[in-house]
């Protein structure tokens, strides 16, 4: 490990346990406190669509953080769409009069990835770079060089922090650290070309990986950024933490990533037939509830069947839902069999598709999937069809009756889309099962 590489701060919590509001601010001032005196800094922080205690934190940073010149919070919000000024004030726990008075002073900012005026380009990831570090998974389907843009705001701040919980992640292997720069707050090009590179590996092969290609490709992206970055990474236990470490963008997520494989996989003796995959009310398109799909999809059988179970969901995506009705929801080897047809799709989009739809071949120019993928949400019967998707009735579904019948393949999870489940090795389950 460089030399240079180091962990300032860190709390870790016992299984099953938050860290306290104390523990939180000391570790928060142990690293923070006195260092950023008269500096301008700038916050990225999740949106809704993540499970943190924001509001806490926010709290807390305010304070410890009052003898910065400037102090702004933005939202890296890759391509989701920009929160109103209500909704931020709601992420950050505080009132649109609180905002006006004791909070004036602070920035709540979206970054915004299809404004060309809010972006700057940092440099270039040439093509041979790229394919360096896709290694087997290289397709020419990524493209030539990669120009590295980034929100312009970046630049005009003297450090950089990122709050960064850490999950299990479908594109990366866990989320965190220098993925809130990119895609978090980064142009088109980065996006496309890091979540392509996911599906082109296959979320199986990527969910709850630390070392993935395409971490290696965002922190080669993230080593042109000139402003330092500092991360707060953290592990979440319910509406808690159960750690935080804060450091370098590689040391601090990596801890985190360390604690998120021990409190977020959880593991199964054999694989299930069914999964009634609860996607919660803060997915509020299929574009981010589909998540119930991938962190469920490595403990399903081959064959087997996994249903999207979101009653409020009514949208399939709010910027992307064209593209993703033209191409529909199909595996990555049909995909790239109809690539000429389909080129023109966004790469992000064409990976949502495929890893939606899973794992699975083509047989004689038909596609086979592994396992069933269906919906039981406001998306009608005739959409899933078109979207090439399973459909079930909601209204027709109850939760309770998928509930204790693991020993029969059947598992029903409440609150999907971050804990990630998968099978243990048959050898393990022997060894776990003596004497």
């Amino acid at each position: 490990m460089p030399a240079e590489v180091r962990l300032l701060a860190s709390e870790i919590a016992a299984h099953g346990e938050k860290l306290s509001e104390t523990r939180l601010r000391a570790a928060l001032e142990r690293a923070l406190a006195e260092q950023f005196k008269g500096a301008r800094l700038l916050v990225l922080m999740p949106d809704h669509t993540r499970t943190l205690p924001l509001p806490q934190l926010f709290r807390l940073l305010t304070e410890i953080l009052r003898d910065a010149r400037a102090l702004d919070f933005m939202v890296a919000l890759g391509t989701h769409p920009p929160l109103s000024p209500e909704a931020l004030c709601r992420l950050v726990g505080i009132t649109p009069e609180q905002r006006s008075t004791q909070y004036k002073h602070i920035g709540l900012l979206n970054h915004a990835w299809d404004d060309p005026s809010a972006l700057v380009q940092l440099g270039v990831l040439e093509r041979a770079q790229v394919q360096a570090i896709s290694g087997a998974a290289w397709h020419a389907s990524l493209g030539g060089d990669v120009p590295i843009r980034i929100n312009r705001a970046v630049l005009a701040y003297d450090h950089i922090l990122i709050l960064s919980p850490v999950f299990p992640h479908e594109v990366i292997g866990f989320s965190g650290g220098a993925k809130y720069l990119f895609p978090g707050i980064s142009g088109a090009e980065i996006i496309n070309v890091s979540h392509w590179l996911g599906a082109l590996l296959t979320v199986r092969r990527v969910i709850g990986v630390k070392w993935t290609p395409v971490r290696a490709l965002i922190h080669a992206a993230a080593a042109l950024l000139p402003t330092p970055v500092t991360v707060i990474s953290m592990t979440v236990e319910g509406d808690g933490l159960s750690s935080l470490f804060i450091g370098d963008h590689v040391t601090a997520w990596e801890a985190a990533a360390d604690q998120s494989a021990q409190r977020h996989i959880i593991w199964l003796d054999q694989p299930v037939q069914r999964v009634l995959s609860a996607a919660p009310p803060m997915y509020d398109e299929l574009w981010v509830a589909s998540k119930a799909m991938y962190k469920l999809e490595p403990a399903v059988a081959d064959g087997g069947e996994i249903i999207i179970y979101a009653p409020h969901l009514e949208t399939v995506s709010h910027v992307h839902g064209k593209y993703i009705y033209e191409v529909g929801y199909h595996i990555r080897d049909y995909i790239l069999q109809g690539w000429e047809r389909l080129r023109h799709i966004p790469l992000g989009v064409l990976a949502h598709s495929t890893h939606v739809k899973g794992d699975g071949s083509m047989r004689a120019g038909v596609e086979v999937p592994r396992i069933r993928v269906a919906l039981a949400t406001q998306i009608s019967a005739s959409d899933c069809e078109r979207l090439n998707l399973g459909y079930y009735d909601y209204r027709q579904i109850a939760p309770s009756a998928w509930q204790g019948r693991e020993a029969e393949g059947v598992l029903y999870v409440p609150k999907a889309g971050e804990r990630l489940y998968r099978v243990r090795e048959k050898s393990e389950v022997r060894r776990a099962a003596e004497p």
